[in-house]
């Protein structure tokens, strides 16, 4: 394995850790679901990761997943 694989590996690693505190329930308090539109950054955003070998697709991914969140994140703000 040389260093990109082995940064792809513990960015997947990171990215299920996080999945896995999301989706799982906390017993103490509510829990939000994710919306739609945070959802579909993560897979995007996800989906860069795994197709990283080609640049600039997996970088394109990746700024199309981010760019979903800050929407995401903005129109909460604005709802509220």
């Amino acid at each position: 394995m040389d260093a990109s694989q082995v940064y792809i590996a513990i960015s997947i690693v990171a990215l299920a850790a996080i999945a896995i505190l999301v989706i799982l329930p906390n017993k103490n308090k509510k829990q939000k679901k994710l919306s739609k539109l945070a959802g579909l950054s993560f897979a995007f955003v996800l989906a860069g990761i795994l197709f990283g070998n080609d640049r600039l697709i997996g970088y394109s991914l990746m700024v199309v997943g981010v760019i979903l969140a800050i929407v995401d994140i903005i129109g909460k703000l604005k709802s509220k």
